[in-house]
């Protein structure tokens, strides 16, 4: 198999706006070797671990164009293929997402893969072996991904039950990276970097984050994404009172019950007094 030429990736930094991302561990290394060998990459963790702004940053490291799709219940392959349309009075095929990225030789990145339907997984499979093909039946083409074009899905393994799942004949196409939250110190750089508060600011966000997520499961479904921490450091730096701050961007994201937001507040108080 023939390995993919391309400028150093210093050399892009110096032409590409690339978005931040700190890395925990060799996942950048592990995604630049999956794209040169052509293999797909199935990404796993909780929402806001940075499985997106990492598949935008590698996106832009290998100067790939990048085509992102959001997956809900009612996505299915031809969402993903394309459709013909009436323009003009006419009828004419526009390609989807993942077909311009076959085309355009770029990465298709589908999030929250368990949420689309399952004819999806179908439309994947020739194009996550080693056939790397797209066949498009309406309008007849055959189109065979080029050494440039990747695959990656992510999801959420928290939200997984017995109607949503991968199947283990589509994850076992997948070279596999786990994602979970940065630890402490990391996560405090990153929220302070990205908001503009002052670490010293953001340190009793992030420790109100990591109190919560451990009632993830119990009192609340999902943990504190990082975002949520940013979200809220963001509108202290803006002028908003710290308490008022964490309420609107950590507290209320996770709940509508009254008595579990009262309680997720006595731990969010407990943590800043």
């Amino acid at each position: 198999m023939n390995m993919i030429t391309r400028p150093p990736i210093s050399a892009l930094a110096d032409t590409i706006d690339i978005p931040a991302y700190t890395t925990s561990g060799n996942e950048r290394f592990l995604f630049e070797k999956a794209w040169e060998r052509r293999l797909p990459l199935l990404l796993k963790g909780p929402t806001g671990s940075g499985k997106t702004r990492f598949v935008a940053h590698m996106a832009a490291r290998l100067g790939l164009p990048l085509f992102t799709v959001a997956c809900h219940d009612d996505l299915s392959a031809a969402d993903l293929t394309g459709r013909h349309l009436l323009k003009g009075g006419e009828t004419v095929w526009v390609d989807g997402p993942l077909t311009r990225a076959v085309r355009e030789g770029g990465l298709c990145y589908l999030d929250e893969i368990v949420e689309a339907r399952k004819d999806v997984a179908v439309v994947l499979h020739p194009l996550t072996d080693d056939r790397r093909i797209l066949p498009l039946e309406r309008t007849g083409e055959l189109l065979v991904a080029p050494a440039s074009f990747m695959i990656a899905v992510s999801y959420n393994p928290g939200y997984q039950n017995l109607l949503k799942n991968l199947k283990p004949s589509t994850r076992q196409r997948f070279v596999s990276i786990s994602f979970d939250f940065l630890p402490r110190e990391q996560e405090i750089a990153v929220a302070a970097q990205e908001s503009g508060l002052d670490e010293a600011a953001v340190a009793p966000l992030v420790d109100i984050a990591r109190r919560l997520r451990t009632l993830k499961g119990q009192d609340i479904e999902e943990g504190v994404s990082t975002r949520l921490v940013v979200y809220a450091a963001s509108l202290i730096v803006a002028g908003l009172p710290r308490q008022e701050a964490v309420m609107a961007a950590i507290i209320e994201p996770l709940t509508d019950e009254p008595e579990v937001r009262a309680g997720l507040v006595e731990v969010a108080r407990a943590v800043l007094t």
